[in-house]
């Protein structure tokens, strides 16, 4: 094999490789990324058994062929080499060993055989549609922070894709709860997903997507089998197993009859939570919420290191409430809010708080409180 790529496309598909592969295996194949050229492109294959990524890239290719090497040692080397260099990757058979080349410099790298390599089994997916970039996007990026990282709660660990019944038809829904706050994302539903089987996202799957969803114009080709979801662009090409266990039934944790209305500007408030969090107690991070009459006064009692108070004008007009919640909880759900405004809907100082962007329904959160 010897192929011939400019610097930065091969940075971008090799680091997208080496981000899948696990640090610490015992399987020494899986440390290295499959290197296959032929026609015009080179690919390159990563897997941890459990995800696999395939990123496609052009390239001058003088010898077909394929080899496995060390997929963060490439990275490391592609990294380091000058912006705009030419690159070139000899495989010697007679030696096993791939020769990485630009400008001056030159590295010797150790190879193991192609044949060794595990690609993950091509599974029947019920069901393929297509959906814009910025759609995923927003699906999987709100939903994420929630996902719980119990292990011994493995059904969590994940986002749960699936369609459901919204207020205005069928929805794309992508829902992560770690039991303690919960986040419910609406889509439309794309043509071609309507008898979707359900499936968990895994979190590290969650994390490799995002780097697919960045291009705003990129159309994203889904795939969904009881036991596997694919995802691609024209390059790249992202198959994870799903988890294996069922989501719990979500909708009976989130509140229907919340009267109390609190409207807050979303930054301010975050800003404010994390001021007043600063003396707060690592353990319990607790900050109270103490409504009255069109003021919010946000305060932190901490026994070891002092207190702060602060307020803030808001919109409400119902009864007094003093409410506690964990500081980071709070904060992480203002930080969704794209528009200007958050909108929390309270019961009692006891009972789970859904919180929304303005009237929008299509984005759901809610968070337990805490005593304070």
């Amino acid at each position: 094999m010897k192929i011939s790529i400019e610097r930065g496309t091969l940075l971008k598909a090799v680091g997208q490789a080496q981000s899948v592969v696990e640090r610490r295996n015992t399987i020494p194949i899986l440390a290295n990324v499959l290197i296959e050229a032929e026609g015009n492109q080179v690919s390159l294959r990563a897997t941890d058994l459990d995800i696999e990524v395939v990123d496609k890239a052009p390239a001058m290719v003088e010898r077909p062929g394929a080899t496995t090497v060390s997929a963060v040692m490439l990275h490391e080397i592609v990294r380091k080499l000058p912006d705009g260099a030419l690159v070139s990757l000899t495989e010697e058979a007679a030696t096993g060993r791939l020769t990485v080349a630009a400008g001056r410099s030159t590295f010797s790298l150790a190879t193991l055989p192609k044949e060794d390599f595990p690609v993950m089994a091509s599974s029947e997916y019920a069901t393929n549609f297509s959906a814009p970039a910025p759609v995923l996007r927003r699906l999987f990026d709100k939903a994420k922070f929630a996902i719980s990282t119990e292990e011994t709660r493995y059904y969590l660990n994940g986002v749960y894709m699936h369609v459901a019944q919204g207020e205005n038809g069928p929805v794309l829904r992508c829902v992560a709860t770690d039991g303690h706050r919960l986040a419910r994302i609406d889509a439309p539903l794309p043509s071609g997903a309507e008898g979707m089987p359900g499936v968990i996202v895994p979190r590290k799957t969650v994390g490799e997507l995002r780097k697919l969803l960045d291009d705003d114009e990129t159309q994203i080709a889904v795939s969904v089998s009881e036991t596997k979801v694919r995802f691609a662009t024209p390059n790249i090409v992202l198959t994870s197993k799903v988890i294996d266990g069922t989501f719990p039934d979500y909708s009976r944790v989130i509140p229907t009859g919340n009267t109390r209305r609190l409207e807050v500007d979303a930054t301010e408030f975050a800003k404010a939570v994390d001021r007043v969090a600063t003396v707060s107690s690592e353990r319990s991070r607790a900050v109270k919420l103490s409504l009255d009459e069109d003021r919010l006064v946000l305060s932190v009692n901490s026994p070891d290191s002092g207190a702060a108070e602060e307020e803030l004008a808001v919109a409400y007009s119902d009864d007094r409430l003093d409410i506690g919640f964990n500081a980071k909880y709070l904060l992480e759900i203002a930080s969704q809010v794209d528009r200007e405004n958050a909108v929390f809907l309270f019961n009692s100082a006891g009972d789970p708080t859904l919180m929304r962007e303005g009237n929008d329904t299509s984005a759901v959160y809610v968070v337990m409180p805490m005593r304070v």
